[in-house]
């Protein structure tokens, strides 16, 4: 067989093209190139982050999804008040002020009880109890209130279920009695020596803190008493990225349409 050797022809470089020749790198012998293999049994690869593809316990999958429902789904004002709370400044004065008027704890009121049996049975004088406490209960602040004896109420923002406080700040409205939504339950629980708490209230203080409770008093009037925008407002209604991203499209489409209408028309 006769075997028909093929030259390669070579084309000529078109004009105004510069040849660039490839300078070769020389290996550094000081740091060798050691190319990764990502194979198994091979290089171990990156680490990234894979909390999306978690399959996350069911309690956390509903506080997500429910955040979102809050964010989509149009919220009415009695409901949407509860979003509003104090500043972190703010609330840290209310909890400075009535940390100095904690109820007593059970073995303090323990030791008490004993104190004053104590006392009886030898004929003294019993302990007095402390006159000016932080009161707490749902019933105990609705009959507060009813009676106008409290004269600051605390509701938490995450009581669950909300129907259990929902109607709270309206009676507080209709009392006159100064009210304030503060962050959180735990918070109001640490205050009154429990794990929660969804209501707290001060009927009275010292002299000496009188002046600072009615300042917080016309705080809690400015901000949540008086306010108009916390019974009008409706929240929620916020779409996501996509759908956002979607209506702006939609927007911008039916501009372009409406100016080409008007050009049409000599407009």
């Amino acid at each position: 067989f006769l075997i028909k050797q093929v030259k390669q022809i070579k084309m000529a470089p078109k004009k105004g093209t510069k040849q660039v020749t490839k300078v070769a790198k020389k290996a550094d012998p000081l740091f060798p190139s050691r190319p990764k293999n990502f194979n198994i049994g091979g290089t171990i690869r990156p680490t990234k982050d894979l909390s999306r593809f978690v399959r996350w316990p069911k309690y956390v999958r509903i506080q997500r999804q429910r955040a979102v429902l809050y964010q989509r789904l149009k919220v009415p004002p009695s409901i949407n008040q509860f979003t509003k709370t104090l500043s972190k400044n703010e609330a840290m004065t209310v909890f400075t002020l009535l940390n100095k008027y904690r109820p007593e704890t059970s073995a303090a009121k323990k030791q008490r009880v004993k104190e004053a049996a104590a006392a009886a049975a030898s004929g003294g004088k019993a302990p007095d109890r402390a006159v000016n406490q932080v009161k707490f209960g749902l019933k105990h602040i609705t009959t507060l209130v009813e009676e106008k004896k409290a004269t600051l109420v605390l509701i938490a923002c995450d009581v669950d279920p909300l129907e259990l406080v929902m109607w709270l700040p309206a009676l507080c409205r209709k009392m006159d009695v100064p009210f304030m939504i503060v962050k959180d339950k735990a918070r109001l629980g640490a205050l009154v020596h429990q794990k929660t708490c969804a209501v707290a209230a001060i009927t009275a203080v010292d002299k000496a803190d009188q002046a600072q409770l009615d300042l917080l008093k016309n705080l809690a009037l400015e901000k949540f008493n008086n306010n108009p925008d916390l019974v009008r407002k409706w929240g929620g209604g916020i779409m996501g990225l996509k759908t956002q991203a979607k209506l702006d499209k939609r927007a911008k489409a039916m501009a372009i349409e409406e100016a080409k209408k008007k050009a049409s028309l000599g407009m």
